[in-house]
Protein backbone atom coordinates (compact mmCIF):
# COMPACT_ATOMS: atom_id res chain seq x y z
CA UNK A 1 0.00 0.00 0.00
CA UNK A 2 1.13 3.61 -0.58
CA UNK A 3 2.89 5.25 2.37
CA UNK A 4 3.65 8.78 3.49
CA UNK A 5 7.18 10.14 3.46
CA UNK A 6 9.11 8.96 6.52
CA UNK A 7 10.34 11.91 8.60
CA UNK A 8 11.85 12.59 12.05
CA UNK A 9 9.31 12.68 14.91
CA UNK A 10 10.04 16.30 15.79
CA UNK A 11 7.23 18.83 15.21
CA UNK A 12 7.21 22.57 14.56
CA UNK A 13 4.67 25.37 14.27
CA UNK A 14 4.36 27.39 11.07
CA UNK A 15 5.46 30.43 13.05
CA UNK A 16 8.71 28.69 13.99
CA UNK A 17 9.40 27.80 10.35
CA UNK A 18 8.70 31.38 9.24
CA UNK A 19 11.65 32.62 11.33
CA UNK A 20 14.13 30.59 9.27
CA UNK A 21 14.38 32.89 6.28
CA UNK A 22 17.79 34.37 6.99
CA UNK A 23 21.14 34.26 5.23
CA UNK A 24 22.32 31.36 7.38
CA UNK A 25 19.07 29.45 7.90
CA UNK A 26 16.62 28.43 5.19
CA UNK A 27 13.64 26.25 6.06
CA UNK A 28 10.37 25.68 4.24
CA UNK A 29 7.33 23.41 4.24
CA UNK A 30 6.22 20.90 1.58
CA UNK A 31 3.05 18.92 2.27
CA UNK A 32 3.31 19.47 6.06
CA UNK A 33 6.96 18.29 6.14
CA UNK A 34 9.63 20.77 7.26
CA UNK A 35 12.91 20.87 5.31
CA UNK A 36 16.17 22.52 6.37
CA UNK A 37 18.14 23.31 3.20
CA UNK A 38 20.64 25.69 4.77
CA UNK A 39 23.59 23.41 3.93
CA UNK A 40 22.08 22.37 0.58
CA UNK A 41 21.83 25.80 -1.06
CA UNK A 42 25.03 25.53 -3.10
CA UNK A 43 24.22 21.96 -4.17
CA UNK A 44 20.68 22.66 -5.38
CA UNK A 45 20.55 21.91 -9.14
CA UNK A 46 18.33 24.93 -9.73
CA UNK A 47 20.52 27.34 -7.82
CA UNK A 48 20.15 28.73 -4.29
CA UNK A 49 17.97 31.68 -5.37
CA UNK A 50 15.04 29.34 -6.01
CA UNK A 51 15.19 28.01 -2.48
CA UNK A 52 15.63 31.42 -0.88
CA UNK A 53 12.48 32.62 -2.62
CA UNK A 54 10.41 30.28 -0.44
CA UNK A 55 12.43 30.53 2.78
CA UNK A 56 10.19 30.34 5.84
CA UNK A 57 7.12 29.68 3.69
CA UNK A 58 4.85 26.82 2.65
CA UNK A 59 6.44 25.84 -0.68
CA UNK A 60 4.00 23.04 -1.55
CA UNK A 61 2.43 24.76 -4.57
CA UNK A 62 5.75 26.06 -5.88
CA UNK A 63 7.41 22.64 -5.48
CA UNK A 64 4.70 20.66 -7.24
CA UNK A 65 4.63 23.16 -10.07
CA UNK A 66 8.20 22.06 -10.84
CA UNK A 67 8.68 18.54 -9.42
CA UNK A 68 7.10 15.20 -8.69
CA UNK A 69 6.67 13.76 -5.21
CA UNK A 70 9.35 11.14 -5.94
CA UNK A 71 12.01 13.86 -5.82
CA UNK A 72 11.37 14.29 -2.10
CA UNK A 73 12.46 10.71 -1.49
CA UNK A 74 15.84 11.53 -2.98
CA UNK A 75 16.30 14.39 -0.54
CA UNK A 76 14.54 12.86 2.45
CA UNK A 77 17.66 13.48 4.55
CA UNK A 78 16.82 17.19 4.47
CA UNK A 79 13.49 16.63 6.27
CA UNK A 80 13.73 17.60 9.93
CA UNK A 81 10.14 17.09 11.09
CA UNK A 82 6.50 17.95 10.45
CA UNK A 83 4.03 20.72 11.24
CA UNK A 84 2.21 20.00 14.49
CA UNK A 85 -1.37 18.81 14.05
CA UNK A 86 -1.08 18.37 10.27
CA UNK A 87 -0.89 15.22 8.12
CA UNK A 88 0.72 14.61 4.76
CA UNK A 89 -1.81 14.54 1.93
CA UNK A 90 0.38 12.93 -0.73
CA UNK A 91 1.51 9.31 -0.46
CA UNK A 92 4.45 7.44 -1.96
CA UNK A 93 3.66 4.26 -3.93
CA UNK A 94 5.39 1.08 -2.80
CA UNK A 95 6.90 -1.42 -5.29
CA UNK A 96 4.06 -3.37 -6.88
CA UNK A 97 1.31 -0.84 -6.09
CA UNK A 98 -1.33 0.00 -8.66
CA UNK A 99 -1.62 3.63 -9.70
CA UNK A 100 -4.48 5.68 -8.24
CA UNK A 101 -4.59 7.94 -11.31
CA UNK A 102 -7.73 7.45 -13.44
CA UNK A 103 -7.03 5.42 -16.63
CA UNK A 104 -3.46 4.70 -15.50
CA UNK A 105 -4.38 1.00 -15.31
CA UNK A 106 -6.39 -1.09 -17.80
CA UNK A 107 -10.04 -1.72 -16.90
CA UNK A 108 -9.46 -5.24 -15.61
CA UNK A 109 -7.13 -3.91 -12.89
CA UNK A 110 -9.56 -1.30 -11.59
CA UNK A 111 -11.59 -2.55 -8.61
CA UNK A 112 -14.92 -1.21 -9.85
CA UNK A 113 -14.76 -3.08 -13.18
CA UNK A 114 -14.95 -6.74 -14.24
CA UNK A 115 -13.48 -8.72 -17.14
CA UNK A 116 -14.27 -12.21 -18.51
CA UNK A 117 -10.64 -12.74 -19.54
CA UNK A 118 -8.67 -12.57 -16.30
CA UNK A 119 -8.45 -15.07 -13.43
CA UNK A 120 -6.72 -15.05 -10.06
CA UNK A 121 -3.49 -16.34 -11.62
CA UNK A 122 -3.41 -13.32 -13.93
CA UNK A 123 -3.79 -10.96 -10.99
CA UNK A 124 -1.11 -12.75 -8.98
CA UNK A 125 1.27 -12.60 -11.91
CA UNK A 126 0.54 -8.92 -12.53
CA UNK A 127 1.32 -8.06 -8.92
CA UNK A 128 4.51 -10.14 -8.94
CA UNK A 129 5.69 -8.67 -12.26
CA UNK A 130 4.92 -5.10 -11.16
CA UNK A 131 6.91 -5.62 -7.97
CA UNK A 132 9.84 -7.22 -9.82
CA UNK A 133 9.86 -4.42 -12.39
CA UNK A 134 9.71 -1.68 -9.76
CA UNK A 135 12.48 -3.22 -7.65
CA UNK A 136 14.93 -4.49 -10.25
CA UNK A 137 14.15 -3.39 -13.81
CA UNK A 138 13.33 0.27 -13.29
CA UNK A 139 16.56 1.25 -11.45
CA UNK A 140 18.74 -0.46 -14.05
CA UNK A 141 16.67 0.86 -16.95
CA UNK A 142 17.19 4.45 -15.82
CA UNK A 143 20.94 3.91 -15.48
CA UNK A 144 21.28 2.14 -18.84
CA UNK A 145 19.27 4.85 -20.54
CA UNK A 146 21.86 7.35 -19.28
CA UNK A 147 25.07 5.44 -19.95
CA UNK A 148 24.03 3.39 -22.99
CA UNK A 149 25.56 0.20 -21.61
CA UNK A 150 23.99 -3.20 -22.24
CA UNK A 151 21.68 -4.95 -19.81
CA UNK A 152 23.70 -6.30 -16.89
CA UNK A 153 24.38 -9.99 -16.51
CA UNK A 154 23.17 -9.67 -12.93
CA UNK A 155 19.68 -8.62 -14.08
CA UNK A 156 19.61 -11.25 -16.82
CA UNK A 157 20.42 -13.98 -14.29
CA UNK A 158 17.86 -12.60 -11.85
CA UNK A 159 15.18 -12.74 -14.56
CA UNK A 160 16.29 -16.25 -15.53
CA UNK A 161 16.04 -17.45 -11.93
CA UNK A 162 12.57 -15.92 -11.61
CA UNK A 163 11.39 -17.65 -14.79
CA UNK A 164 10.78 -14.36 -16.58
CA UNK A 165 12.88 -15.34 -19.59
CA UNK A 166 10.75 -18.47 -19.98
CA UNK A 167 7.50 -16.51 -19.66
CA UNK A 168 8.48 -13.97 -22.30
CA UNK A 169 8.36 -16.70 -24.93
CA UNK A 170 4.64 -17.20 -24.41
CA UNK A 171 2.71 -20.37 -23.51
CA UNK A 172 4.26 -23.78 -24.15
CA UNK A 173 5.95 -26.85 -22.76
CA UNK A 174 9.10 -24.85 -22.06
CA UNK A 175 7.22 -23.45 -19.03
CA UNK A 176 6.25 -26.79 -17.55
CA UNK A 177 8.04 -27.50 -14.30
CA UNK A 178 9.60 -24.02 -14.13
CA UNK A 179 9.03 -21.97 -10.98
CA UNK A 180 7.58 -18.69 -12.20
CA UNK A 181 8.02 -15.69 -9.89
CA UNK A 182 7.87 -17.81 -6.73
CA UNK A 183 4.79 -19.67 -7.92
CA UNK A 184 2.66 -16.71 -9.04
CA UNK A 185 1.41 -18.87 -11.92
CA UNK A 186 1.76 -22.53 -12.92
CA UNK A 187 3.53 -23.01 -16.24
CA UNK A 188 0.83 -25.42 -17.44
CA UNK A 189 -1.91 -22.77 -17.07
CA UNK A 190 0.18 -19.94 -18.54
CA UNK A 191 -1.74 -18.42 -21.48
CA UNK A 192 -1.40 -15.41 -23.76
CA UNK A 193 -3.03 -13.13 -21.18
CA UNK A 194 -0.20 -14.03 -18.79
CA UNK A 195 2.16 -13.30 -21.69
CA UNK A 196 0.50 -9.93 -22.25
CA UNK A 197 0.88 -9.07 -18.56
CA UNK A 198 4.62 -9.83 -18.62
CA UNK A 199 5.06 -7.67 -21.69
CA UNK A 200 3.02 -4.69 -20.49
CA UNK A 201 4.47 -4.67 -16.98
CA UNK A 202 8.00 -4.80 -18.40
CA UNK A 203 7.39 -1.53 -20.25
CA UNK A 204 6.74 0.44 -17.07
CA UNK A 205 10.30 1.85 -16.63
CA UNK A 206 9.50 3.95 -19.74
CA UNK A 207 12.97 3.57 -21.24
CA UNK A 208 12.50 2.54 -24.86
CA UNK A 209 16.14 1.68 -25.57
CA UNK A 210 16.37 -0.49 -22.48
CA UNK A 211 13.02 -2.05 -23.34
CA UNK A 212 14.52 -3.53 -26.51
CA UNK A 213 17.95 -3.98 -24.99
CA UNK A 214 16.43 -6.17 -22.29
CA UNK A 215 16.61 -9.22 -24.56
CA UNK A 216 13.91 -8.31 -27.07
CA UNK A 217 16.02 -10.27 -29.56
CA UNK A 218 15.32 -13.39 -27.54
CA UNK A 219 11.56 -12.84 -27.69
CA UNK A 220 11.55 -12.70 -31.49
CA UNK A 221 14.44 -15.10 -32.14
CA UNK A 222 14.09 -18.00 -29.73
CA UNK A 223 10.53 -18.64 -30.98
CA UNK A 224 12.03 -20.10 -34.15
CA UNK A 225 14.08 -22.56 -32.10
CA UNK A 226 11.07 -23.61 -30.03
CA UNK A 227 8.83 -24.20 -33.04
CA UNK A 228 11.08 -25.16 -35.93
CA UNK A 229 14.31 -26.74 -34.65
CA UNK A 230 14.10 -30.48 -35.43
CA UNK A 231 17.56 -31.30 -34.04
CA UNK A 232 16.63 -32.10 -30.44
CA UNK A 233 20.22 -32.01 -29.12
CA UNK A 234 20.83 -28.59 -30.66
CA UNK A 235 17.44 -27.34 -29.47
CA UNK A 236 18.11 -28.41 -25.90
CA UNK A 237 21.57 -26.82 -25.85
CA UNK A 238 20.34 -23.49 -27.16
CA UNK A 239 17.31 -23.38 -24.88
CA UNK A 240 19.42 -24.23 -21.83
CA UNK A 241 21.97 -21.56 -22.75
CA UNK A 242 19.40 -18.82 -23.34
CA UNK A 243 16.91 -19.57 -20.56
CA UNK A 244 19.75 -19.70 -18.04
CA UNK A 245 21.00 -16.31 -19.23
CA UNK A 246 24.45 -17.71 -20.11
CA UNK A 247 24.05 -16.81 -23.78
CA UNK A 248 21.89 -14.46 -25.79
CA UNK A 249 20.07 -14.81 -29.10
CA UNK A 250 18.58 -12.48 -31.71
CA UNK A 251 16.63 -12.55 -34.97
CA UNK A 252 18.60 -11.43 -38.03
CA UNK A 253 16.25 -11.00 -41.00
CA UNK A 254 16.42 -7.33 -42.04
CA UNK A 255 18.99 -6.15 -44.57
CA UNK A 256 19.84 -2.83 -46.17
CA UNK A 257 17.96 -3.96 -49.29
CA UNK A 258 15.20 -5.89 -47.51
CA UNK A 259 13.27 -4.53 -44.55
CA UNK A 260 9.55 -5.28 -44.65
CA UNK A 261 10.24 -6.84 -48.06
CA UNK A 262 11.45 -10.15 -46.64
CA UNK A 263 11.45 -11.79 -50.07
CA UNK A 264 14.22 -9.41 -51.12
CA UNK A 265 16.88 -10.96 -48.86
CA UNK A 266 20.36 -11.14 -50.43
CA UNK A 267 22.33 -13.06 -47.79
CA UNK A 268 23.17 -16.44 -49.32
CA UNK A 269 23.72 -19.92 -47.91
CA UNK A 270 25.34 -22.41 -50.31
CA UNK A 271 25.65 -26.07 -49.39
CA UNK A 272 29.05 -27.70 -49.47
CA UNK A 273 29.52 -30.61 -51.92
CA UNK A 274 29.16 -33.17 -49.12
CA UNK A 275 25.88 -31.54 -48.01
CA UNK A 276 27.02 -31.28 -44.38
CA UNK A 277 27.39 -27.51 -44.17
CA UNK A 278 26.17 -24.20 -45.55
CA UNK A 279 28.57 -21.38 -46.42
CA UNK A 280 26.87 -18.10 -45.52
CA UNK A 281 27.76 -14.71 -46.98
CA UNK A 282 25.96 -11.40 -46.63
CA UNK A 283 24.97 -8.66 -44.23
CA UNK A 284 22.15 -7.84 -41.85
CA UNK A 285 21.21 -4.39 -40.60
CA UNK A 286 19.26 -2.90 -37.67
CA UNK A 287 19.41 -6.17 -35.74
CA UNK A 288 18.18 -5.67 -32.17
CA UNK A 289 20.66 -7.03 -29.56
CA UNK A 290 22.96 -8.19 -32.35
CA UNK A 291 26.04 -6.54 -30.86
CA UNK A 292 26.08 -8.71 -27.75
CA UNK A 293 24.43 -11.94 -28.95
CA UNK A 294 25.93 -15.42 -29.18
CA UNK A 295 23.27 -16.97 -31.43
CA UNK A 296 21.72 -15.51 -34.60
CA UNK A 297 18.53 -16.78 -36.25
CA UNK A 298 19.28 -15.76 -39.82
CA UNK A 299 17.16 -15.50 -42.94
CA UNK A 300 19.16 -16.64 -46.00
CA UNK A 301 18.63 -17.32 -49.68
CA UNK A 302 19.24 -20.96 -50.60
CA UNK A 303 18.86 -20.89 -54.36
CA UNK A 304 15.24 -21.87 -54.89
CA UNK A 305 13.86 -19.94 -51.96
CA UNK A 306 14.42 -18.62 -48.45
CA UNK A 307 15.66 -20.66 -45.52
CA UNK A 308 16.37 -19.93 -41.86
CA UNK A 309 19.60 -20.99 -40.14
CA UNK A 310 20.86 -20.85 -36.59
CA UNK A 311 24.35 -19.34 -36.70
CA UNK A 312 26.65 -19.17 -33.68
CA UNK A 313 29.08 -16.32 -33.15
CA UNK A 314 32.49 -17.40 -34.38
CA UNK A 315 34.90 -17.09 -37.28
CA UNK A 316 33.50 -14.93 -40.07
CA UNK A 317 30.77 -13.32 -37.94
CA UNK A 318 31.33 -9.63 -37.24
CA UNK A 319 28.97 -7.21 -35.48
CA UNK A 320 29.10 -3.42 -35.30
CA UNK A 321 27.02 -1.00 -33.25
CA UNK A 322 24.47 1.15 -35.06
CA UNK A 323 23.46 4.34 -33.26
CA UNK A 324 19.74 5.01 -33.55
CA UNK A 325 17.24 7.44 -32.04
CA UNK A 326 17.06 5.42 -28.87
CA UNK A 327 19.72 4.28 -26.41
CA UNK A 328 22.66 2.13 -27.50
CA UNK A 329 21.48 -0.18 -24.70
CA UNK A 330 19.38 -1.87 -27.41
CA UNK A 331 22.57 -3.19 -29.00
CA UNK A 332 21.34 -2.48 -32.54
CA UNK A 333 23.82 -4.07 -34.93
CA UNK A 334 25.15 -4.30 -38.45
CA UNK A 335 26.22 -7.91 -38.97
CA UNK A 336 28.57 -9.30 -41.58
CA UNK A 337 28.73 -13.00 -42.45
CA UNK A 338 31.94 -13.73 -44.35
CA UNK A 339 32.20 -17.35 -45.52
CA UNK A 340 30.66 -18.60 -42.29
CA UNK A 341 30.54 -22.39 -42.11
CA UNK A 342 27.24 -23.54 -40.61
CA UNK A 343 26.27 -27.20 -39.95
CA UNK A 344 23.36 -28.30 -42.15
CA UNK A 345 21.60 -29.56 -39.03
CA UNK A 346 21.22 -25.91 -37.96
CA UNK A 347 18.45 -25.50 -40.53
CA UNK A 348 15.19 -24.35 -38.93
CA UNK A 349 12.15 -25.71 -40.69
CA UNK A 350 12.53 -26.93 -44.27
CA UNK A 351 15.05 -25.75 -46.84
CA UNK A 352 13.63 -23.19 -49.26
CA UNK A 353 10.50 -22.91 -47.11
CA UNK A 354 11.92 -20.52 -44.56
CA UNK A 355 9.34 -17.91 -45.50
CA UNK A 356 6.83 -19.90 -43.43
CA UNK A 357 9.20 -19.83 -40.44
CA UNK A 358 9.64 -16.09 -40.81
CA UNK A 359 5.98 -15.25 -41.35
CA UNK A 360 4.66 -17.46 -38.54
CA UNK A 361 7.19 -15.86 -36.20
CA UNK A 362 5.94 -12.38 -37.09
CA UNK A 363 2.55 -12.87 -35.41
CA UNK A 364 3.88 -13.18 -31.86
CA UNK A 365 6.50 -10.50 -32.50
CA UNK A 366 3.93 -8.01 -33.75
CA UNK A 367 1.51 -8.90 -30.98
CA UNK A 368 4.17 -8.24 -28.30
CA UNK A 369 4.91 -4.92 -29.96
CA UNK A 370 1.21 -4.04 -29.74
CA UNK A 371 1.24 -4.95 -26.03
CA UNK A 372 4.24 -2.72 -25.43
CA UNK A 373 3.15 0.25 -27.55
CA UNK A 374 -0.29 0.37 -25.94
CA UNK A 375 1.18 0.02 -22.45
CA UNK A 376 3.69 2.82 -23.04
CA UNK A 377 0.91 5.01 -24.47
CA UNK A 378 -1.03 4.45 -21.25
CA UNK A 379 1.99 5.51 -19.17
CA UNK A 380 2.11 8.73 -21.18
CA UNK A 381 -1.59 9.33 -20.48
CA UNK A 382 -0.93 8.84 -16.76
CA UNK A 383 1.96 11.31 -16.85
CA UNK A 384 -0.21 13.87 -18.65
CA UNK A 385 -3.07 13.47 -16.17
CA UNK A 386 -0.68 14.00 -13.26
CA UNK A 387 0.90 17.02 -14.91
CA UNK A 388 -2.44 18.57 -15.84
CA UNK A 389 -3.49 18.50 -12.17
CA UNK A 390 -0.12 19.78 -11.00
CA UNK A 391 0.86 22.52 -13.43
CA UNK A 392 -0.39 26.08 -12.87
CA UNK A 393 -0.56 28.33 -15.94
CA UNK A 394 -2.23 31.76 -16.14
CA UNK A 395 -3.52 31.24 -12.61
CA UNK A 396 -5.23 27.93 -13.38
CA UNK A 397 -4.32 24.27 -13.36
CA UNK A 398 -3.98 22.82 -16.84
CA UNK A 399 -6.84 20.42 -16.11
CA UNK A 400 -9.14 23.45 -15.69
CA UNK A 401 -8.57 24.39 -19.34
CA UNK A 402 -11.17 22.82 -21.73
CA UNK A 403 -8.62 22.48 -24.52
CA UNK A 404 -6.39 20.34 -22.28
CA UNK A 405 -9.31 18.14 -21.21
CA UNK A 406 -10.15 17.56 -24.86
CA UNK A 407 -6.59 16.44 -25.57
CA UNK A 408 -6.70 14.08 -22.60
CA UNK A 409 -10.07 12.70 -23.72
CA UNK A 410 -8.64 11.87 -27.13
CA UNK A 411 -5.59 10.17 -25.63
CA UNK A 412 -7.64 8.14 -23.14
CA UNK A 413 -10.05 6.99 -25.84
CA UNK A 414 -7.19 5.82 -28.05
CA UNK A 415 -5.53 3.83 -25.27
CA UNK A 416 -8.72 2.23 -23.94
CA UNK A 417 -10.00 1.21 -27.38
CA UNK A 418 -6.69 -0.35 -28.42
CA UNK A 419 -6.33 -2.21 -25.12
CA UNK A 420 -9.82 -3.66 -25.65
CA UNK A 421 -8.91 -4.70 -29.20
CA UNK A 422 -5.68 -6.24 -27.94
CA UNK A 423 -7.52 -8.26 -25.30
CA UNK A 424 -10.03 -9.49 -27.88
CA UNK A 425 -7.26 -10.75 -30.17
CA UNK A 426 -5.42 -12.24 -27.19
CA UNK A 427 -8.55 -14.24 -26.36
CA UNK A 428 -8.55 -15.65 -29.90
CA UNK A 429 -4.87 -16.58 -29.52
CA UNK A 430 -5.71 -18.51 -26.34
CA UNK A 431 -8.19 -20.63 -28.30
CA UNK A 432 -6.26 -21.25 -31.52
CA UNK A 433 -3.37 -23.64 -32.19
CA UNK A 434 -0.19 -22.03 -33.45
CA UNK A 435 -0.93 -22.97 -37.09
CA UNK A 436 -4.43 -21.53 -36.91
CA UNK A 437 -3.10 -18.29 -35.47
CA UNK A 438 -0.83 -17.92 -38.49
CA UNK A 439 -3.78 -18.47 -40.81
CA UNK A 440 -6.48 -16.38 -39.16
CA UNK A 441 -4.75 -13.78 -36.97
CA UNK A 442 -1.97 -12.49 -39.20
CA UNK A 443 -4.26 -9.85 -40.68
CA UNK A 444 -5.99 -8.73 -37.45
CA UNK A 445 -2.69 -8.49 -35.57
CA UNK A 446 -1.19 -6.52 -38.46
CA UNK A 447 -4.11 -4.08 -38.41
CA UNK A 448 -3.91 -3.74 -34.63
CA UNK A 449 -0.20 -2.94 -34.80
CA UNK A 450 -0.76 -0.40 -37.57
CA UNK A 451 -3.56 1.28 -35.63
CA UNK A 452 -1.76 1.15 -32.27
CA UNK A 453 1.31 2.91 -33.65
CA UNK A 454 -0.88 5.51 -35.37
CA UNK A 455 -2.51 6.06 -31.98
CA UNK A 456 0.95 6.40 -30.40
CA UNK A 457 1.71 9.11 -32.95
CA UNK A 458 -1.37 11.08 -31.89
CA UNK A 459 -0.71 10.52 -28.20
CA UNK A 460 2.92 11.62 -28.50
CA UNK A 461 1.89 14.78 -30.33
CA UNK A 462 -0.77 15.75 -27.78
CA UNK A 463 1.52 14.93 -24.85
CA UNK A 464 4.25 17.24 -26.14
CA UNK A 465 1.75 20.10 -26.47
CA UNK A 466 0.51 19.50 -22.92
CA UNK A 467 4.01 19.41 -21.45
CA UNK A 468 5.59 22.15 -23.54
CA UNK A 469 9.34 22.59 -23.15
CA UNK A 470 9.62 19.84 -20.57
CA UNK A 471 8.57 17.33 -23.24
CA UNK A 472 11.82 18.06 -25.05
CA UNK A 473 14.05 17.48 -22.03
CA UNK A 474 15.63 14.11 -21.26
CA UNK A 475 15.77 14.76 -17.52
CA UNK A 476 13.23 15.84 -14.93
CA UNK A 477 9.47 15.32 -15.02
CA UNK A 478 9.22 15.42 -18.80
CA UNK A 479 11.65 12.51 -19.28
CA UNK A 480 8.93 9.96 -20.06
CA UNK A 481 7.27 12.22 -22.63
CA UNK A 482 10.57 13.03 -24.33
CA UNK A 483 11.54 9.36 -24.47
CA UNK A 484 8.18 8.32 -25.91
CA UNK A 485 8.07 11.14 -28.47
CA UNK A 486 11.61 10.28 -29.63
CA UNK A 487 11.15 6.53 -29.85
CA UNK A 488 7.49 5.61 -30.53
CA UNK A 489 8.32 5.38 -34.24
CA UNK A 490 10.38 2.24 -33.65
CA UNK A 491 7.14 0.28 -33.27
CA UNK A 492 5.79 1.86 -36.45
CA UNK A 493 8.73 0.45 -38.43
CA UNK A 494 10.11 -2.65 -36.71
CA UNK A 495 8.29 -5.92 -37.35
CA UNK A 496 6.67 -4.49 -40.48
CA UNK A 497 5.98 -0.88 -41.42
CA UNK A 498 2.48 0.53 -40.90
CA UNK A 499 1.68 0.68 -44.61
CA UNK A 500 2.82 -2.90 -45.23
CA UNK A 501 0.81 -4.22 -42.30
CA UNK A 502 -2.31 -2.29 -43.28
CA UNK A 503 -2.11 -3.79 -46.76
CA UNK A 504 -1.52 -7.27 -45.28
CA UNK A 505 -4.62 -6.97 -43.10
CA UNK A 506 -6.87 -6.04 -46.01
CA UNK A 507 -5.36 -8.62 -48.38
CA UNK A 508 -5.88 -11.41 -45.86
CA UNK A 509 -9.49 -10.34 -45.34
CA UNK A 510 -10.11 -10.38 -49.11
CA UNK A 511 -8.41 -13.77 -49.46
CA UNK A 512 -10.97 -15.44 -47.21
CA UNK A 513 -13.96 -13.43 -48.43
CA UNK A 514 -16.57 -15.90 -49.79
CA UNK A 515 -17.47 -15.50 -53.46
CA UNK A 516 -21.10 -15.32 -52.47
CA UNK A 517 -20.37 -12.15 -50.49
CA UNK A 518 -19.16 -10.29 -53.55
CA UNK A 519 -21.45 -8.06 -55.59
Amino acid sequence: MPTVLQTPNKTFTREEVAKHNTEDSVWFIIDSVVYDVSEFLDAHPGGEAVLRQVAGQDATVAFYNLHRHEVLQKYNNLAIGTIAGEKQSIVTPEPGDLSQVPYAEPLWLRPQFRSPYFKDSHRRLQRAMREFTDKYMRPEALEREKDGKYVSQELVERMAKAGILHMRMGPGKHLHGVKLLDGAVDGKEFDYFHDMICCQEGVRPACRGFQDGNLAGMVIGLTCILNFCTNEALKKRVLDDVFSGRKKICLAITEAFAGSDVAGLRTTAVKTPDGKHYIVNGTKKWITNGVFCDYFVVGVRTGKGLSVLLIERGEGVETKQIKTSYSTTAGTAYITFDNVKVPAENLLGEENKGIYVILSNFNHERWTMCCASIAYSRIVVEECLKWAHQRLVFGKRLIDQPVIRLKLAKMIALVESHQAWLESITYQMCHMPYAEQAKHLGGPIALLKMSATRAAHEIADEAVQIWGGRALTQTGMGRVIENFNRTYKFDAILGGAEEVLGDLGVRQAMKFMPKSAKL
